[in-house]
């Protein structure tokens, strides 16, 4: 996840892509949804926030030269390390005050960008049995979960930080997000990127989500566009 919302073309020419599925006419929404996915929003920034860095630094082996050219692109022992380094202050704060939600959360934060997902879900759990009605930080847990592979988790996570916060621009577009991509569900896709739309009107990334919802929605009015019939 980078510091802002990268444009189609450009996630292309790095490779940043999941592959569209087959059917041609989801290609469009899965081109979109597949640039956002690796973007979920942090939940600790509002509508007018920037996503938090996601997988695709991750999945770069060691050595791998970014997108720039300029550095070469860290391994993940190289992101373990650093986080571990910056970590140090705060595990030692937690050593006099260990239920103090907020360092928590920012250790979470520190391990979640390093894409260290385990190490920042165990850190978010804990800062939430501190403060459990944070729709922030179950968000960014959320966020975590979805990349260990626990779509369900992540998805229980994010309707419960909407219990709390209705509103929630990173719980509702990654709602919309894990739903279309993980559980193939255009419908509660669209349910939760039109609550967005609709409750967050100054949304700062409301055109990529409005073409997501009207994509995902010619999608599911067209199942099969080009007439194939089973012979």
């Amino acid at each position: 996840m980078s510091n802002g919302t990268t444009e189609p073309n450009a996630a292309v020419a790095q490779g940043q892509l999941w592959r569209p599925v087959q059917v041609i006419v989801m290609a469009a929404v899965c081109l979109i949804v597949g640039v956002v996915v690796g973007y979920l929003l942090r939940g600790s920034a509002p509508a007018a926030g920037a996503p938090a860095p996601a997988v695709e630094a991750a999945s770069a082996p060691s050595g791998m030269s970014a997108a720039s050219g300029s550095q070469p692109m860290p391994s993940l022992d190289d992101l373990k390390h650093m986080a571990d380094k910056k970590a140090e202050p705060l595990l030692a704060q937690l050593k006099t005050d260990p239920n103090n939600a907020e360092t928590l959360n920012h250790l979470g934060m520190i391990y979640k960008t390093a894409h260290q997902f385990k190490e920042a879900e165990e850190y978010f759990q804990k800062s939430l049995q501190a403060n459990p009605k944070n729709a922030d930080v179950r968000t960014d847990l959320a966020s975590c979960l979805y990349f260990t592979g626990d779509s369900d988790g992540a998805i229980a996570e994010l309707q419960k930080a909407l219990t709390y916060d209705p509103k929630h621009s990173g719980a509702l577009m990654n709602l919309g997000i894990i739903e279309y991509k993980s559980k193939n569900d255009v419908k509660d896709a669209i349910a939760a990127w039109e609550k967005l739309l609709k409750t967050n009107p100054n949304f700062d990334q409301k055109e990529l989500v409005q073409h997501m919802i009207d994509q995902a929605k010619h999608a599911k009015d067209n199942p099969n566009p080009m007439g194939i019939t089973k012979g």
